[in-house]
């Protein structure tokens, strides 16, 4: 039987601006790309319940930004852990939202995964993946003589994938050789197995691109078994001494974007940190989170001179504007001279390396 003709008129549409058009399908490409997140993590075979942990926790971020769009917001400082800014990020800029993180540090915040355009509106005062990765295989290379590396690392996060890419492309770069690389699920307690593996590749050193509470479990095992090799780790590491012993930490090494105590206008954001909150948070995130803020502020007061009004898009792409011309003249507590970005919205700023001695963490050198 002959399907039976439709007439033009019965058919139903929705007819679009193309700037309405484009903004819901950026938004349509961010949940696909939030979908493939969380299907590398179930093809990585990641614990069930991180799946549906982090199923809900970008669920919540995009949530939480749609609210504060729709409560009238200008500008946006955050999100803090890098799959939900990646996600937030989308939101954002279908809206043309400004906005800065301090420590979401996945390149996806600002790059757009799937075309590879920048996100215009999204910034971020913190270190990129790769270039902490890079850096600590360029130290352990030029600075320690090191040429054997292992990893440790935590799979389904993007943070320490990001950083052991990095990392073990610039070895490859520099003729060094990773002997051994082992991965472990969140929630693991016991790392016994993998630094087993990795004692017995016999490495000059370890990389362990993973966040303190990890980092000091896995640092005091690998010094019960035996392994007495330095560890190296990313910005993730700023805390550590809280979860090891002095004597178990003495000469490990991380990249920082913190230096305490360095310069003044760091000693006086101590200060007042210190009265204000104590020193319990007092580390490189209070820090970054400072500069991010005070950019921030800085744009916001430049927008105010337009005499745009508030939450307009001319008031908006007026604070875009703004956090590029007037972030250079923040006197940072992460970077001193001053927050420029580079193409991709990362700052330039160089890395602070630390190192652990007599149980305190401590500036080694800028490198």
């Amino acid at each position: 039987m002959p399907e039976p003709k439709r007439c033009s008129c019965c058919e139903k549409h929705t007819l679009r601006a193309q700037e309405e058009k484009k903004k819901l399908l950026n938004r349509l490409r961010r949940i696909e790309g939030q979908v493939r997140g969380l299907q590398a993590m179930v093809e990585a075979d990641a614990y069930c319940n991180d799946v549906l942990t982090q199923s809900a926790a970008v669920n919540a971020a995009i949530n939480a930004f749609n609210r504060e769009v729709d409560e009238g917001i200008t500008a946006f400082i955050g999100d803090v852990i890098t799959s939900n800014t990646i996600a937030v990020a989308g939101e954002a800029n279908a809206v043309n939202m400004p906005m800065i993180t301090a420590s979401a540090t996945a390149e996806a915040v600002t790059v757009n995964p799937d075309d590879g355009s920048v996100y215009t509106n999204v910034f971020r005062t913190c270190f990129i993946d790769p270039f902490q990765g890079e850096k600590m295989a360029q130290y352990a290379k030029e600075k320690l003589g090191y040429t054997k590396a292992a990893v440790i690392v935590q799979t389904g996060n993007d943070n320490a994938a990001g950083l052991n890419e990095a990392f073990k492309a610039k070895c490859a770069e520099l003729g060094m050789t990773v002997v051994a690389e082992e991965g472990y699920a969140k929630g693991d307690k016991d790392f016994n197995a993998q630094l087993t593996n990795i004692k017995a590749a016999d490495p000059e050193f370890i990389f362990c691109p993973n966040y303190y509470e990890d980092d000091g479990m896995i640092v005091k095992q690998a010094r019960s078994l035996g392994l007495t090799v330095p560890f190296l780790g990313g910005d993730g590491w700023d805390g550590v001494v809280k979860y090891a012993s002095a004597e178990e930490l003495e000469g490990t090494f991380y990249c920082s974007a913190y230096a305490p105590g360095s310069t003044d206008a760091v000693k006086a954001f101590e200060e007042a940190y210190t009265a204000a909150y104590g020193t319990d948070t007092l580390n490189m995130f209070a820090a970054n989170a400072y500069d991010a803020a005070m950019v921030m502020c800085a744009a916001l007061a430049k927008a105010e001179e337009t005499g745009e009004a508030p939450a307009s898009d001319a008031y908006k792409q007026a604070v875009i504007d703004a956090i590029k011309t007037e972030g250079a003249n923040v006197v940072g507590i992460t970077s001193e001279a001053g927050y420029t970005f580079d193409a991709n919205n990362n700052p330039i700023k160089d890395a602070v390396i630390m190192t652990i001695t007599n149980g305190e963490a401590v500036y080694k050198e800028t490198f």
